[in-house]
């Protein structure tokens, strides 16, 4: 993930933000009881570094994604954002898939960014009758807007996501800085989201720390946590996240997605182990951690 992504974070206050006092009123609300879920995995599955890592050593890329869902209960599904599957690569995804795993699809780029939600009613037809065929291995899918799409074009973005079909799970994912510099503007699209019964995306990486806006619209999270190659801070960082995930269970949060990117994503496996662990021990889940194999090196000769 390029998106906010710093060479030099020294100087960087990775601190979370305050909660929005929106959270605070969405949580409120859910008085329905129920078992949290939490589901947390990289963003690819396609990664030949990771043969002999958290594959096997003799995996066929063919098999990349039964041998993923093995090790992880989600992903961050980026290959629906520039091509919407078809029937029989759907069936392949549910089959490959582990019991209880769950995909989380990216809207398609076309009409996120190319026609900014614009005169596209038949192609989201099409995208949402597609990622409806992955049943219950869907989680929700997250519409990540363009760095351009601007509060001024919240009218497009309303009448988007009201011709969706009912109960459809979809989070949006904000980028223009103007959402978040004015309060009056955000507040007006969080109530908005919130009658919709959409979800927001938080992303918490380096350069934007506005887009860690801390505002709940529904009773799912969905966050986007950009490591840095395993830096000290990574961790603090998930240390940090600990306390306020335990607090939002407690007040009734349902379900969180987070996806772990971390630079080329050779280490993502660590940093994915790391946030499980620590949500086991923090947060009561009994998530199976990724088994990461130890790597060959080869030897010295004397």
């Amino acid at each position: 993930m390029d998106f906010g992504k710093l060479e030099d974070i020294a100087g960087v206050d990775f601190s979370l933000p305050k909660v929005h006092t929106f959270t605070s009123k969405v949580l409120e609300k859910i008085t329905n009881e129920h078992i949290a879920r939490c589901f947390v995995g990289p963003p690819i599955w396609a990664n030949k570094q990771w043969v002999g890592k958290i594959y096997p050593y003799n995996a066929k890329e063919k098999d990349f994604l039964y041998h993923y869902t093995r090790q992880f209960n989600t992903i961050e599904l980026n290959v629906t954002h520039y091509q919407i599957p078809n029937e029989a690569t759907i069936l392949r995804w549910r089959e490959a898939a582990n019991t209880g795993f769950r995909f989380c699809p990216k809207w398609p780029q076309e009409i996120s960014h190319d026609r900014q939600l614009i005169g596209c009613e038949s192609l989201s037809q099409i995208f949402t009758t597609a990622i409806l065929g992955l049943e219950e291995y869907l989680g929700t899918t997250f519409l990540q807007l363009g760095p351009y799409f601007e509060p001024r074009q919240q009218k497009s973005l309303y009448r988007f996501l009201q011709q969706l079909p009912p109960q459809f799970p979809i989070a949006v994912e904000f980028r223009h800085p103007d959402w978040f510099s004015n309060q009056a503007v955000w507040q007006e699209t969080l109530q908005m989201l919130a009658e919709l019964g959409v979800g927001t995306v938080m992303s918490d990486v380096a350069g934007r720390r506005d887009v860690l806006h801390m505002s709940l619209t529904s009773d799912t999270l969905v966050l986007r946590f950009v490591g840095n190659e395993l830096h000290p801070t990574d961790f603090s960082r998930v240390d940090a996240w600990m306390q306020q995930l335990k607090n939002w269970f407690e007040e009734g949060l349902k379900t969180a997605y987070i996806f772990v990117h971390c630079g080329e994503n050779l280490n993502a496996p660590e940093l994915t182990k790391y946030w499980v662990k620590s949500l086991n021990l923090h947060c009561g889940f009994n998530m199976s951690p990724p088994r990461i194999q130890p790597q060959m090196v080869q030897g010295v000769l004397f």
